[in-house]
């Protein structure tokens, strides 16, 4: 190892690297269908790109999804909390006003 490397050989319990997804709950919106979807994950590219693609068979008859808003949090389980209290609003003007902030 050259230097600066030094250190590192002392590490223990490190990992190998791993890219770094951020949770979050995000609302995307079809102006096909004119309709919101709220979901949660933890890797907002690659779950739109499914969304899109048609993965889904609730979200394939509104492609093309664009996000129109996210929102991030330490864990997965924080975010499905939240994408459940905004579905629960049961309220599309909560959604726009909501996406508005």
């Amino acid at each position: 190892m050259g230097p600066g490397f030094e250190s590192q050989r002392d590490h223990k319990g490190c990992h190998k690297w791993q890219p770094f997804f951020m949770p979050c709950t995000y609302i995307l919106y079809s102006e096909k269908l004119d309709k919101f979807y709220v979901g949660a994950c933890t890797d907002m590219e690659r779950r739109l790109y499914e969304h899109n693609i048609g993965h889904s068979k609730f979200t394939s008859p509104g492609v093309p999804w664009v996000l129109c808003y996210q929102e991030d949090f330490e864990t997965l389980a924080e975010a499905k909390k939240r994408e459940a209290y905004i579905k629960k609003q049961k309220s599309r003007k909560y959604i726009q006003q909501l996406i508005k902030r």
